[in-house]
């Protein structure tokens, strides 16, 4: 299976405008020029800047960081920071067809999704798809390109493209299943990963040459979101970010570092999700030479408290219902 990226993700929120908020005035994206699903009009009219709110009837709330018509959804929901999926793209409808038939011959269910849902994720076609430990994955082609990324602050621009979104974090449940699931189903690769105890490792899985684009670890029963990266241009606009966070009252949970494994400069603050947020840049780009790894020890310099962000997010965890 040749999945091209982590095109996009929605996460549940109790309130979305917060997302909107932090999206916009902290991470410098902006809201969706049009809301996917809404119908753009005649293509020679610009849409008025009224209407480029990113909020949904529905109040879901869509932001967009590069030429895609958007990247990241929240959307009304009784458990704040709850994934509720992530979008997995090919290259088009030839690819897309493969892949399904490779999920029918692994006896994978596979729900397909109508004309209506693949219009409100601004997809030409899609399905939908569970991993071992239930987080919803949403297969497509085909996506949505308006242009006309403007950040309200300065030049801001982030790394994206055809690397996708980011990147995931993610404390789950049945790793060694899971694990199994998107290197062997979905085709991910394993760029590397850190022990941190007999049976734990925290394993880094790429499918495009960005580092890694999920990451996965069981660290005892729970489940959910632990941070979520988006990746900047240069260090400038991190470090403007960082002003940005600390001026609007977002906790810093790990200081400005470098990180050893994929190389990324980066802070750590707490989202409006409930987990993290990290914004970076100068993340590696890995080429076919590169062969999977064990690292140890710390992080060249910085990152301090990301040990105690990481068991702040498993205690959290563990205390939701």
């Amino acid at each position: 299976m040749d999945i091209k990226a982590l095109a996009y993700v929605g996460f549940g929120s109790t309130n979305p405008l917060e997302w909107l908020q932090f999206g916009t005035h902290v991470l410098g994206m902006m809201p969706a020029r049009a809301v996917p699903g809404v119908g753009w009009g005649p293509p020679t009219v610009p849409r008025p800047a009224s209407e480029q709110t990113g909020i949904g009837t529905d109040g879901s709330v869509y932001l967009k960081m590069d030429e895609r018509q958007w990247r990241i959804a929240a959307h009304p929901h009784k458990k704040n920071g709850a994934l509720l999926y992530m979008g997995m793209e090919f290259d088009g409808p030839e690819p897309f067809a493969t892949a399904l038939k490779e999920l029918k011959d692994a006896r994978i269910e596979v729900t397909m999704g109508t004309e209506l849902e693949a219009a409100a994720r601004a997809v030409t076609e899609l399905a939908r798809i569970r991993d071992p430990n239930g987080v919803s994955i949403e297969l497509f082609y085909g996506h949505t390109c308006d242009y006309m990324f403007h950040s309200p602050y300065y030049d801001h621009q982030f790394v994206a493209g055809h690397l996708g979104v980011g990147h995931m974090n993610l404390f789950l449940q049945k790793q060694p299943e899971c694990f199994e699931f998107y290197t062997q189903v979905l085709g991910f690769r394993l760029s590397d990963y850190i022990s941190f105890g007999p049976g734990v490792r925290l394993q880094f899985l790429r499918c495009n040459p960005r580092h890694h684009s999920l990451a996965i670890v069981d660290l005892g029963g729970v489940t959910g979101v632990q941070h979520f990266l988006v990746e900047m241009a240069d260090i400038d606009m991190v470090g403007r970010t960082l002003d940005r966070a600390k001026k609007a009252g977002y906790k810093v949970v790990a200081a400005l570092g470098r990180h050893r494994n994929d190389g990324m400069l980066s802070f750590y603050m707490r989202g409006p999700g409930g987990f993290d947020v990290e914004a970076g840049c100068q993340g590696k780009l890995l080429d076919e030479t590169w062969r999977a790894n064990e690292f140890c020890e710390g992080d060249p310099w910085g990152h301090d408290g990301i040990i105690d962000a990481m068991g702040e997010s498993l205690k959290d965890m563990a205390q939701q219902p």
